[in-house]
Formats: structure tokens, sequence, C-alpha cells
């Protein structure tokens, strides 16, 4: 039994160290796969085309059309030829120029712009989202390959101690039940070790899945390698921006709704062959010219009902703002709290290990003169497994707070 997981070891080992891969590899992957961000993207580029397009509208508008009519007369039966003409035809070439003001047009593709804005900041909140998730998970699984190769270090460590007790137990110097009582730790800790793989194993396939990844096989992970980042200018933070941004778009709006009100003049001519054949058709060539006007004089109040609705949704965003910002503050400080915790165990831990790691230096000395208790033995290494999960734990626990206030910090 002993050789069969000391197999099940040297293979897991040499496939998780036959390549290893980085934080980043994966951070660019899910990146590079996500179809959100993608979609992102492309409304980023159709809201670019859409400015094109209204600027576009209010160039000259040219259209050729025709149009042809023939309602015939017999017997006095028919439509009425005044109305009619009994037969008509038209091709014409069409030209209408709108007079809009340049600040009107500007106000339009500014609101094109700013959702492209909106969409852009959506995007940078989307990304961090995707890189806090990948990193939340990646952190989990090298966790989990600590703890396989802290059980494989222990297993290894508890085989050679039972190759020494088995001949201490053989030579007389330990009774039969104390290398059974040793024996049913060690196979605890073997049993151990494969859940251990078993997680992950796990683990590695849900970081795969959040990538984006169909991939079965399993390789080492490097250590994150993620430090805590200096906390960014609020005024400069995507999770601020989009208030800004829904700011500008109300006063756009506004602008929108005043340029609703301006006068409109439209220029219009054409040209071609227009024709009731009533008389010498072969001269009816031609042209005509003209405009429109149009001044808005009363709508019922309509104006000053949408000034109101956008102080309203003025009102609404401070009011959000305001919120979201008592909660990112105390957010930040909550985790640079729990960060502080968390180191300042770390170094109580790392004392305590020093001694746990002597006191089992110590005892394996004494058991190869046969002056240690078996009993002693175990409660060693149980004590310096708790303070070894614990480290493993700790430290895991700080990474992802570190990852969750760096999520904050852009």
């Amino acid at each position: 039994m002993k050789y069969f997981f000391g197999l099940i070891l040297f293979v897991f080992t040499y496939t998780v160290q036959a390549q290893t891969y980085t934080l980043d590899h994966y951070l660019e992957l899910a990146k590079n796969n996500s179809p959100l961000l993608k979609d992102l993207k492309n409304q980023i580029a159709s809201n670019h085309l859409d400015s094109l397009r209204i600027r576009a509208v209010y160039k000259p508008q040219v259209n050729a059309t025709s149009a042809g009519l023939y309602a015939p007369v017999k017997d006095g039966y028919g439509y009425a030829a005044a109305i009619t003409n009994e037969h008509t035809l038209n091709a014409l070439l069409g030209i209408n120029q709108s007079l809009d003001s340049k600040k009107n047009i500007a106000a339009q593709v500014d609101a094109i712009t700013l959702q492209s804005q909106s969409v852009n900041n959506t995007s940078k909140i989307s990304e961090q989202d995707l890189k806090k998730a990948v990193t939340a998970q990646y952190i989990a699984a090298y966790g989990s390959l600590q703890q396989l190769k802290f059980n494989q270090e222990v297993v290894t460590l508890l085989n050679h101690e039972e190759d020494l007790l088995k001949k201490l137990t053989r030579a007389n110097v330990y009774r039969q039940s104390d290398y059974l009582t040793f024996l049913v730790t060690l196979k605890q800790q073997q049993l151990q070790l494969l859940q251990s793989r078993m997680q992950y194993k796990n683990d590695y396939s849900t970081l795969n899945y959040l990538t984006g990844i169909a991939d079965t096989t399993y390789i080492e992970l490097q250590e994150p390698g993620i430090h805590k980042t200096f906390r960014t200018d609020i005024s400069n933070s995507i999770f601020f921006s989009q208030y800004k941004l829904d700011s500008l778009k109300l006063v756009n709006g506004r602008s929108l709704v005043d340029f609703a009100y301006k006068p409109k003049i439209n220029l219009l001519a054409d040209g071609g062959y227009n024709s009731d054949f009533s008389s010498q058709p072969y001269k009816n060539w031609g042209l005509s010219v003209g405009f429109s006007f149009t001044l808005p004089i009363y709508d019922g109040g309509q104006r000053k009902i949408q000034y109101h609705k956008l102080s309203l949704q003025e009102d609404t965003r401070r009011s959000y703002k305001a919120f979201f910002d008592t909660q990112y503050r105390q957010q930040i400080a909550q985790l640079n709290q729990q960060i502080e915790g968390t180191e300042n165990l770390l170094a109580q831990i790392d004392e305590q290990m020093k001694f746990s790691e002597s006191l089992i230096k110590a005892d394996t000395k004494l058991l190869q003169t046969g002056d240690l208790r078996i009993a002693d033995l175990i409660l060693a290494i149980n004590n310096y497994l708790s303070i070894k999960n614990l480290k493993t734990q700790t430290n895991i626990t700080n990474l992802q707070l570190i990852n969750q206030l760096n999520y904050w910090n852009r």
C-alpha cells in the first residue's frame, strides 16, 4: 500500500510540474475569451457609426423619385379629370438640406459620445469583475496546490518514520500496538493526500471554466504574486466615473430639449420631368425651389415637464453617488483592517511553526533511540499539521483580501 501511494505521488508530481502557468496568463485568456467584453467593444464601435450617421443626416439629402398615373374616362364615366388629370408622369431629382445649427448637431453627437464613454466605463468595470473572479479562483486553486504539496511532504515524512518504527518494533524497542497506532495516523494522511489531490483538480477545473479554457490536463500554478495597489483618486475611479457621465448626460439632455424648441428651416429643390400630357408634354421639363419653416409656439407645457424629469433624475443620481461614496470608503477601510489582521496573524503563525518543526526534529531523534512515546510523536505531528494548515488558510485568506482591495483601487 505504501508503494501504491508513492506511485500516485510520483505520477501526479510529474504531471503538475511538467509545465507551470502564471496568474497573468489566465487573466489574459479570460479577457480574450470573454463574450461580454467583446460585446461592449462592439457597442462602442456601433455608437461611433451612429455619430457618423447623425452628421450624415444633416448633409444634403438627394433622392430620385418617379410616379405615373392613368385614370381612363369613357363615355363620361371615370374619375374627374380635373382631379386626376387622367394621366400624369413625373421623374424628379430632389434635394433637401436642413439648416439646423452646428450646436444642435454637436449636442446630438455628444449624446452618442457620452453613451460610448458610459459603455467604455462599463467595459472597464466588467473587466475588473472578471479579473477579480479569475484571481479569486486562481488563489483558491493555488491554495489547494499548496495543501497538496504539504500533504505530500507529510506522507513522505511519515513513510520514513514508519520504516524506522517498524524496525524498532521488530527489535522489541516499541510494542506492536504503538506501531499500529502510528500506522493509523499514516493511513489517515495518505487518504488526506488523495482528498487534497481531488480538491486541487476541482479548483483547477473551475479556473479553466471561468477562463473559458477547454482543457482537462492539470498544470502547476505559480504563486499569484499579487500585492496591495495604491488607492486611486476617487475622481479618476472607474466606479465613480459613471456618476460623472450620468451628470453630463443630464446636461446634454437639457440642451437637446432646448434645441427641440428652436426654429427649424429646410431648403427644398427638385428638377426633372413632370407632366399631365394635356398640352405639349415635351415642354414639361423644369425645376422648383422652396423652403419650410417651423417655429414651436405652444405644446401644452411639455418643455417644463421634461425639465422636471431631468431634475428628478439628477436628484436620484446625487443620492446614489452619496450612498456609494460612503460604502466605498467603508469597504476600503474594512479590507485594510482585515489585511493588517491577517498579516499579524501570519507573523505569529511563523513563530509557532518554528517551535513545532523543532519539536518534530527532536522527537525524530528520540524515536531512533526508543526514548519517545508514540502518543507524543503523534501529538507533535498533529500539532504540526494544524499549524501548517492554519498558515496555508491564513495566507490564502490574505491573498483573497488583497484581491478584493485591488478590485476597488482602479
